[in-house]
């Protein structure tokens, strides 16, 4: 199966449209891999937001859990939800641990040994997925952007502040923002980069925001303050919102926080506050 190429593995009907589950060949990941998308009823091209899904998820998690699928059908927007490592690879140790290898890839590309021939999380979504749903959906290619949670909080903060003018907005609910300096981070990021710390920054939103110096880019961050993961120090927000104020540019990053009382790392959590976050985006690829 070439790369282009998309199989339908099911279609359900949902509000004004319908989630379709698609399998194809991935030449960035060496695997076969699945993502989902929620296609609103259209004869027309749509905006596209992408969701990256935390550690231990599938492409199915946001889709079945989330309830976000109400509101993109009534704003008539695209959603993409890939999955969150490669499946189906011969790759010691990538089943040994709950937050490395399987359902762990951090979206970042690995350069070790070990790792780097399947596991680009990155380069596939930011490159290879939007150009394989830009074949077999009509999105329209200018309006697009990304969220996520957890894991996927850092990957879609990450990708949006690497590629400047590819996406409209970004949010993230309960996102590892300093992953450089806590244990989930740096147990991933020494696996797949080793102990290159210049790598590591590449892929650190708290990094990468300091010296950000591109257009206006609207962030969206959710966190719940009963979160156990934020009392473990795996998630330090706090340094992603220092690391803003700090930017000589800060007029262009454009930062709405919310610390959520009472709330957890769940996908109730998610839930009560997705469709903010729909509004969020809505207002940034409907303009």
């Amino acid at each position: 199966m070439a790369s282009s190429e998309c199989t339908v593995v099911s279609e359900t009907r949902c509000f004004q449209g319908s989630v379709i589950k698609y399998e194809h060949r991935s030449e960035t990941l060496n695997c076969t891999m699945r993502f989902n998308a929620y296609l609103p009823d259209t004869r027309c091209t749509l905006p596209v937001l992408y969701f990256l899904s935390g550690l231990t998820c599938t492409e199915d998690n946001f889709m079945q859990k989330a309830g976000a699928l109400r509101y993109l059908s009534d704003r008539r927007i695209i959603l993409i939800c890939p999955d969150t490592s490669p499946r189906g690879v011969d790759v010691e140790g990538q089943d040994a641990a709950d937050d490395l290898g399987t359902g762990a890839g951090f979206y970042v590309d690995a350069t070790e040994p070990q790792w780097k021939d399947h596991y680009r999380m990155y380069s596939y979504v930011t490159e290879e997925l939007p150009a394989l749903v830009g074949r077999h959906l009509p999105v329209d290619k200018t309006r697009v952007s990304i969220m996520g949670h957890s894991m996927g909080g850092h990957g879609a903060l990450v990708c949006a502040l690497r590629n400047p003018n590819k996406y409209r907005s970004v949010s993230g609910f309960a996102a590892i923002c300093n992953p450089s300096e806590c244990s989930w981070g740096q147990k991933a990021f020494t696996a797949y980069m080793g102990d290159h710390r210049k790598a590591w920054a590449d892929y650190d939103a708290t990094a990468l925001v300091k010296r950000y110096t591109g257009p206006a880019l609207p962030i969206l961050l959710d966190q719940g303050d009963q979160d156990p993961f934020l009392k473990k120090g795996q998630l330090l927000p706090e340094r992603f919102i220092r690391a803003v104020e700090d930017n000589p540019e800060k007029q262009n990053l454009h930062l709405d926080n919310h610390m959520r009382p009472g709330f957890d790392h769940s996908y109730y959590f998610i839930q009560t506050f997705i469709e903010e976050h729909i509004q969020f985006h809505a207002r940034h690829l409907l303009a």
